[in-house]
């Protein structure tokens, strides 16, 4: 459905002020379930919602398996247009490899094939249902025209090798965030990784990675902090002349992971006027209450199939097992669970609940409550480990507004959280760059 761009000023909801003027409220608390669902799905259906990280395997992107299709995947577009997501970030991500020629020639080739399958879903696959956007102008102008809006991030800057021109060929190629390392230190950045042992390879950033953040700060590609280092962060923060986003982390007050941002890290983002992008991945919104469900369910499903003489296999077992074998395992086991998952999955949530919406939106409190609204926006992670009970992919996109709007966040504040705060930090990106450009910064 098309997105309406309409005055805010008159459907508020009961929060803390954004401002000195008073607006007028209308009170959910008075609501019926039925009334508040309607208010909530009036409300998603007018902002622009906005999802910072999908991650892609280009085997999706061909003409005869892709994105038009209600594939497996969290995100494609019958389940963007299902759940009311406007705009996916889909994510040309390469895992860590060797410090290499071989290694970085390897990395390019892997983010080129993503690369083009972003493109060629949008220009030859699907044009008529799906554009790329390049600026915030662009996101309100697909969305005014029906259709759905790809973006593209880069996780891990490590397909650049040690060629600093390749920032500004990726710009070109649509790239509008990259973060400088993934799991394992790159070439430019630590990574969040090395708290596991306390080996750091460049103490934060290298000089390359320096050269980066300012290259990057030349072409408006903003700068994300997920999965760097803390150190390197700060170091990009201090360094940056742009605002920074984190494209898919949460609050480590909350959850004490190395991909959760700590306070400090959280103040300098305010200072600097970036944003983070809350991510509903279940063990980083609460690990400890996953880990809870996760044990209860292995309990439960090996209980269950012991009774019925059918043995879950680990993943030692499996990469032992024969292709025929394990794809075998593979079809008794989805057997299995189409069987029992009901029964299963009532059991165990009984005793030991998955992590929810609820609780991912704990977090958006938190980080609202911590720096300011302005600084804080939503992210799921979908297709790279991410999803959480209630929104689980892109079909389930309007719970996560439900759950904002039950908590008296205003349309205004909400259509700021899903994608406003993120756009005016892209914004101010490319303002700063063409100033760099012209030498007046």
């Amino acid at each position: 459905m098309i997105k309406r761009f309409l005055s805010l000023a008159s459907a508020t909801l009961i929060f803390w002020s954004c401002g000195p003027k008073e607006k007028e409220t209308t009170d959910v608390s008075n609501m019926t379930e039925e009334e508040l669902i309607n208010y909530a799905k009036g409300v998603h259906d007018r902002v622009i919602t906005l999802d910072t990280h999908d991650d892609i395997n280009t085997t999706n992107f061909t003409e005869e398996t892709n994105y038009t299709q209600r594939l497996s995947t969290q995100v494609n577009l019958p389940k963007m247009e299902e759940g009311g997501l406007d705009v996916a970030w889909f994510v040309v991500y390469t895992g860590q490899g060797e410090l290499s020629e071989e290694g970085y020639a390897r990395a390019y080739e892997n983010a080129d094939d993503k690369f083009k399958a972003i493109h060629r879903l949008c220009e030859e696959i699907a044009p008529d249902k799906i554009e790329l956007a390049y600026t915030s102008d662009d996101v309100r102008r697909i969305v005014a025209a029906g259709k759905k809006v790809a973006m593209i991030g880069v996780e891990n800057a490590y397909p650049l090798g040690m060629e600093i021109d390749r920032v500004k060929e990726f710009y070109d190629r649509g790239a509008r965030y990259m973060s400088l390392s993934h799991n394992g230190h790159s070439q430019l950045s630590d990574s969040n990784t090395g708290e596991r042992d306390s080996v750091w390879l460049h103490n934060g950033l290298s000089d390359f990675g320096k050269q980066v953040v300012a290259e990057m700060n030349k072409w408006g590609i903003m700068i994300d902090l997920s999965h760097p280092s803390k150190e390197a962060n700060m170091q990009a923060m201090r360094l940056s002349k742009a605002p920074v986003i984190a494209s898919h982390s949460s609050a480590r007050a909350l959850n004490d992971v190395s991909r959760n941002m700590d306070d400090e890290q959280l103040m300098m983002l305010k200072e600097n006027g970036g944003v983070i992008q809350t991510v509903a991945f279940k063990s980083y919104v609460n690990a400890e209450k996953n880990r809870l469900h996760s044990e209860k369910m292995n309990e439960v499903m090996e209980r269950i199939a012991g009774e019925e003489g059918f043995e879950i296999k680990s993943r030692s077992e499996l990469r032992e097992m024969s292709a025929e074998d394990r794809e075998s395992y593979y079809e008794q086991l989805s057997a299995f669970r189409e069987k029992h998952g009901e029964t299963i999955e009532k059991e165990v949530n009984a005793v030991a609940p998955p992590v929810d919406v609820a609780d991912f939106v704990d977090h958006i409190d938190y980080l609202v409550k911590k720096i300011g609204l302005e600084h804080v926006g939503i992210s799921s992670d979908f297709d790279g480990g991410g999803g959480i009970e209630g929104w689980s992919d892109a079909s389930e996109t309007f719970n996560v507004t439900l759950e904002l709007v039950r908590r008296g966040y205003t349309e205004e504040q909400i259509a700021k959280l899903w994608s406003g705060n993120l756009l005016r930090v892209l914004d101010e990106c490319q303002a700063i760059a063409k100033k760099i450009q012209a030498g007046e910064l």
